[in-house]
């Protein structure tokens, strides 16, 4: 296994130490219980104010710092109100965190433009996820981070990445409905500047020996599925693709921040068409993903 894919399984490995940055508040509550009963090993949470406090079984630290210290946790994941979600992001960098998984939604573009400039800046940057996405499952290894639903997933060797949550989980129920489980989902947001993209997954799934084929979910708006086909280019496995905002007019924001066409390369049309000159098996409705992968598969 090559160095892209290595640094993020070195991460998800079954019961590694895992801390929720938001534990005490409504959303970090209700997606931590059913973390944990998917197998996270949710280790400690961390609500300024409230350290030395439990919450869920689980020990409350002020600081990110502090509760790596106590648990060695490498990976965060956030549920923390918009307002002070940049400062969580860097606080979860500087006390050496290496996945951090935004699930926040609604975090200005300002905000996340100095974010990923400071974690540019930094020797060693963590890989960020989000922010305003599902997070990730690793199904083989029960490590769910985020709010993908757990009982559509089954393990295999199937890669998903997308800008939408919910085609996510319905490219994900096909593929379990057809026999193709999955070896890592990962759903990298729909706002306009976020962290880890499409090309980056797609070099995690090219270099991981377990992943055999991989679904990419798009939509309007951006250069990321532009960028994409360049790097499915290169590729020697099979990569089925959906482009959502077919009927989307130009100017008009669709759902996410990031799904509004500004000109013409950004279009479902034209993202559709450099996926499939680069090899990429392009469905044109999102109810043929899993019969799209079985067929590409042979």
């Amino acid at each position: 296994m090559k160095a892209a894919a290595a640094a993020l399984w070195a991460l998800l490995q079954e019961g590694a130490p895992v801390i929720v940055q938001g534990l005490t508040g409504r959303q970090g509550s209700f997606h931590a219980e059913r973390m944990m009963a998917y197998g996270t090993n949710i280790a400690a949470g961390v609500t300024p104010g409230k350290g030395g406090t439990t919450h869920l079984g689980v020990p409350v630290f002020d600081t990110v710092r502090e509760a790596r210290a106590a648990t060695g946790a490498a990976i965060s994941v956030l549920f923390v109100p918009a307002p002070h979600a940049p400062k969580a992001i860097l606080e979860a960098a500087e006390a050496s965190v290496r996945l951090i998984v935004v699930i926040t939604e609604g975090i200005p573009v300002l905000d996340m433009v100095r974010v990923r400039k400071a974690l540019g800046a930094m020797q060693e940057p963590p890989i960020l996820i989000g922010p305003n996405c599902p997070g990730l499952i690793a199904p083989g290894a029960r490590m769910k981070l985020g709010i993908m639903p757990a009982a559509i997933h089954r393990p295999g060797r199937i890669a998903v990445v997308s800008r939408s949550g919910t085609l996510t989980y319905e490219a994900v129920a096909q593929l379990s409905a057809v026999g193709l489980g999955q070896r890592l989902c990962i759903g990298i947001g729909g706002d306009p500047v976020h962290g880890l993209g499409f090309a980056e997954a797609l070099e995690i799934f090219a270099d991981d020996p377990e992943v055999e084929g991989v679904v990419l979910i798009g939509e309007i708006g951006g250069a990321d599925e532009l960028v994409a086909a360049e790097r499915i280019r290169a590729m020697d496995k099979p990569v089925v693709a959906f482009v959502a905002g077919r009927t989307a007019p130009p100017g008009r924001r669709m759902g996410h921040a990031g799904a509004v066409i500004m000109g013409g390369a950004d279009t479902a049309e034209a993202k559709m068409q450099a996926l499939a000159e680069a090899g990429a098996h392009v469905v044109d409705n999102p109810a043929r993903i899993g019969e799209a992968m079985r067929r590409a598969l042979g």
